[in-house]
């Protein structure tokens, strides 16, 4: 069996980024998400000779998604050694307006999935005393995010689970590392129908690739947490050291279109 680094969300954004990262270094990159076409379109851009890639065309908020990805590796001789959790949407608007299934595809995609995915590797990791894993959460999981409630939601349950793990591998050559990031150059906020939100107009917008190159690096040192950018950590204070009434009626106001 070979080692493998699993890229989730591979097809755009920071999963682009983190695939060619993992190229550059040799890895057997295994990449995931919905769309088959685009993710082949980047292994062939990035690995013409189809040596070191894998495109698996995965839904993740399918129920069995997890099996689906662990029987892929296994037929192809593959083992996780390095899980990139990336895959992740949200939505704007109130929830009470917003389509339940939609808001339930967020829960399923980036809370469930990325469990699933966890919980499937992560004791293997420890048996062999070597792994990484790697969730991308945002500067969203510290606050409660009206207008976007789950999504916010969602990122917490990220930071908290992440760290959580962080204590109970320590020591067994296996680290879990919780990428936090602000607003990206990415399709994200259009995806989500929050271009137009003054909160993420006031965090300066981070370059993709140096984002992920931060959290790569984060995760190859075995730091339990990444904060790219000074605006993105300063957020973050506000939250932990003022009133949580103040912080939710702030970003009640700022969740606000323009």
């Amino acid at each position: 069996m070979q080692p493998a680094v699993v890229v989730t969300g591979a097809s755009s954004g920071l999963g682009v980024e983190f695939v060619r990262l993992a190229c550059a270094e040799g890895s057997k990159t295994v990449l995931i998400a919905r769309n088959i076409g685009d993710l082949q379109r980047l292994a062939t851009e990035i690995d013409p000779l189809g040596q070191s890639t894998v495109a698996l065309g995965i839904d993740l908020a399918a129920p069995d998604a997890g099996e689906t990805v662990a029987r892929e590796l296994t037929a192809r001789g593959l083992y996780c050694h390095t899980l990139i959790n990336n895959a992740g949407f949200g939505l704007f608007g109130d929830a009470v307006e917003l389509d339940r299934a939609h808001q339930l595809g967020i829960i399923a995609v980036n809370i469930r999935a990325a469990t699933d995915l966890m919980l499937r590797f992560l004791p293997d990791m420890v048996e062999r005393k070597a792994g990484r894993i790697l969730n991308v959460a945002s500067v969203a999981g510290f606050a409660p995010g009206p207008r976007m409630a789950v999504y916010f939601a969602s990122k917490a349950y990220l930071v908290s689970f992440s760290q959580a793990l962080t204590r109970e591998v320590r020591s067994s050559g296996v680290t879990v590392t919780c990428l936090c990031p602000g607003p990206l150059r990415t399709p994200f906020l259009t995806r989500a129908g929050a271009q137009q939100v003054r909160l993420f107009k006031l965090l300066r917008k981070l370059p993709v690739d140096e984002v992920a190159r931060d959290g790569w690096e984060a995760m190859k040192a075995g730091r339990r947490l990444c904060v790219p950018g000074i605006g993105t950590k300063a957020a973050i204070a506000v939250t932990r050291f003022i009133p949580r009434g103040l912080v939710l009626a702030a970003v009640t106001r700022l969740q606000r279109g323009r």
